[in-house]
């Protein structure tokens, strides 16, 4: 059956039938992704500007493909950011399976924002992708089960199990091939790169990276840029710098020009690392500044380990430049959300960012330090963003909001809790008080401080230092 959390179990002998009703059509996919969003047939069609009769029949299997605009509109009603968004056309036009598009939506944690710090549970993804593995293990070789291998691959490798990584990879690989999958494919090849890469060995994870790049017909022209970001990622890694940041340049460039909000924003965080060690913090500075304000601005940076690793990189960027209490702060709030999710640096990457924090928390001494380490423990994901755009602030200092200084206790209160990421409904519930007393005080604190938006409340409480 299916679980509410949208994982797959198998029960009896109808779990293969189960597995491919969930995965591999379109009006599966269509349910799926439109509970996903939370909304209804008829909100759905209204976003997407088609008749309600349009969704119903695909939903039925009436219709068991769309008409290209149709496919687009109801792309962007669904919100699908890229890669997810051209895969999802490309199914509805009944180009690629339906399996494909969810292990690529799984596989960057859908709908997790820097406003949903709990959202992304890879142990769930991960037994989803079991699930499925285990449904239509004897069936036919099919895409279904070539995307949950693939998907499988991209957790195992987040949750540090990168041989196990590497062994679903190569097993997704030689499935595709065999079935003539190019979507399958590259997208194995990319877990192979990045399984190698996870485990060290960086020369190894080229290869596989640069096969992929080199297939293009069939593949949707994002995630051919998708490779190029991997590219750059792997050859980083691998001491190959002019090469990546060449490689990097161009995919950036290309991303902008075409509006590709998603691969922009996981190209950015590996530019900053190619500033930070060229010694260019000013740069680094302006595209990690960039990359957060793109993940803010868009309500997600479409990978929420992305997000861990810019807030990492700005850490380094201000041990960098002398700002060791922020350094130590930052490392703490990602050390903090990489427990709660469940994932893990890879093995080789953590001395280097050991030895960063030993030297940040020799510069401050233990009682500063251990200041530090609480302020950052304590953020949420979307606290911890909010405080790297203020610390990658590019301009002077900004003035005290007016009124800032003769905030009530309470008033202090309440706007700590909303730098922690709480809902006028959950810090009504923590303080006994209604929803409406709740917004009555937001409302008089945005009178004196002319904060306006929940996220100015928030910097206001990070400079403030409440939180």
């Amino acid at each position: 059956m299916l679980t509410a959390a949208g994982g797959l179990r198998a029960v009896g002998g109808d779990a293969a039938v189960m597995a491919e009703q969930a995965t591999s059509g379109l009006a599966g996919l269509l349910r799926q992704l439109r509970a996903g969003a939370g909304l209804t047939q008829q909100e759905l069609a209204k976003a997407a500007g088609v008749s309600p009769r349009a969704v119903s029949d695909l939903e039925r299997g009436i219709h068991r493909t769309a008409r290209h605009d149709t496919a687009v509109r109801l792309a962007g009603a669904l919100g699908l950011a890229e890669p997810v968004r051209s895969l999802f056309v490309a199914a509805a036009r009944g180009r690629i399976q339906a399996a494909q598009v969810l292990a690529a939506r799984r596989s960057q944690a859908p709908g997790e924002s820097p406003a949903s710090a709990g959202g992304a549970d890879p142990a769930a993804a991960l037994g989803h992708f079991t699930a499925v593995r285990d449904a239509v293990a004897g069936r036919p070789p099919s895409p279904v089960l070539a995307g949950a291998l693939v998907g499988r691959a991209g957790v195992l490798r987040l949750m540090g199990r990168a041989a196990e990584a590497a062994g679903d990879a190569r097993r997704a690989l030689a499935l595709a091939r065999e079935i003539g999958d190019p979507v399958g494919e590259l997208q194995a090849l990319v877990d192979l790169s990045f399984a190698a890469d996870y485990a060290g060995h960086h020369d190894e994870a080229v290869r596989p990276a640069r096969r992929a790049g080199q297939i293009t017909a069939g593949i949707p022209v994002s995630l051919t840029r998708m490779c190029s970001r991997v590219l750059t990622i792997v050859l980083a890694d691998a001491g190959q710098l002019a090469a990546a940041e060449t490689v990097g340049a161009a995919a950036l460039a290309r991303a902008r020009t075409a509006g590709d909000l998603w691969n922009q924003a996981d190209l950015l965080p590996r530019i900053v690392d190619l500033d930070l060690r060229a010694g260019r913090t000013g740069d680094a500075a302006a595209h990690l500044r960039e990359g957060l304000d793109l993940a803010m601005r868009t309500g997600s940076w479409f990978d929420w380990f992305d997000l861990l690793w810019g807030l990492s990189q700005c850490g380094s960027l201000c041990a960098a430049t002398g700002r060791a209490a922020d350094a130590v702060t930052l490392w703490a709030a990602c050390a903090a959300l990489e427990r709660h999710q469940g994932v893990t640096d890879p093995s080789w990457f953590k001395p280097r960012r050991e030895e960063q924090l030993r030297q940040a928390r020799q510069a401050l001494g233990p009682g500063r330090a251990r200041a530090a380490e609480d302020r950052g423990a304590a953020m949420s994901i979307t606290t911890a963003a909010e405080y790297a755009l203020l610390l990658t602030d590019p301009g002077p200092p900004q003035p005290t909001a007016p009124g800032s200084g003769q905030l009530s206790a309470r008033e202090r209160e309440l706007i700590t809790l909303v730098a922690r990421g709480r809902t006028n409904a959950q810090i009504a519930a923590e303080l006994y008080i209604s929803a409406r007393t709740v917004g009555s005080h937001l409302d008089r604190i945005r009178d004196k401080t002319g904060c306006r938006r929940r996220a100015d409340l928030t910097r206001l409480a990070l400079s403030e230092g409440l939180v």
